[in-house]
């Protein structure tokens, strides 16, 4: 089994990531209409379809640059705090990383636990505050915990998945914090945060992406 992917199998499998949340953009919206604007759905998939569409036309050199590429398609397409906050999941884990031809599960969870940082930093969102960060975090750890004891991509991958979605499910039992959902107050609980669908979604592409495609 492939302990590294090439910067080939990372935009495969971003790729094929951008066409899931494309794929789910009904789906989206129909969480978001339940307690935010109702417009999470469309954006994801507008921004997702200019990263599929770049991706598929454009080179990028190095891992870092496909991580780039799709972070700041994010943000330039999806515009508001989204775009910002997506974009910032695949734009600042690289930040201060050397080039690299290509990248092992160390380095991939490096990158997500980066991520994670500046998102905390930027949106002073914590655990059970409702978004997106209640499904990132325990993916993130998921993918450190999964590194430092030796495991192979699919394996860790699965787990991040995993704990991707329980941390989703978990939000449908909190008041949000945060963005329009939080004048909902204990109205909301029930419903998941969109945000944290989204996170999930993606995590859920990834890993089976990589069970399908990394022997």
């Amino acid at each position: 089994m492939k302990s590294r992917l090439s910067v080939e199998d990372l935009k495969r499998m971003f790729i094929y990531v951008a066409q899931q949340v494309i794929d789910h953009e009904k789906y989206l919206t129909t969480i978001d209409k339940r307690i935010g604007d109702g417009d999470h759905g469309t954006n994801m998939a507008l921004g997702f379809k200019e990263v599929r569409r770049k991706l598929e036309s454009e080179e990028q050199k190095n891992v870092n640059e496909v991580f780039r590429c799709v972070g700041m398609t994010l943000l330039d397409t999806m515009g508001g705090a989204s775009g910002v906050l997506f974009g910032t999941v695949f734009i600042s884990g690289i930040v201060g990383l050397e080039p690299q031809n290509e990248i092992d599960l160390a380095t991939f969870a490096q990158i997500f636990q980066s991520s994670l940082a500046a998102l905390k930093k930027r949106g002073k969102a914590k655990l059970g505050d409702k978004t997106m960060i209640d499904a990132f975090e325990p993916a993130t750890f998921a993918l450190l915990e999964a590194a430092g004891k030796g495991l192979n991509f699919v394996d860790a991958i699965n787990l991040a998945a995993e704990k991707s979605r329980e941390g989703m499910e978990k939000t449908k039992q909190y008041v949000a914090k945060f963005g329009r959902a939080k004048s909902y107050g204990e109205a909301g609980i029930g419903h998941a945060d969109a945000g944290a669908v989204s996170v999930s979604l993606i995590f859920q592409a990834i890993a089976l992406w990589i069970r399908e495609n990394i022997q």
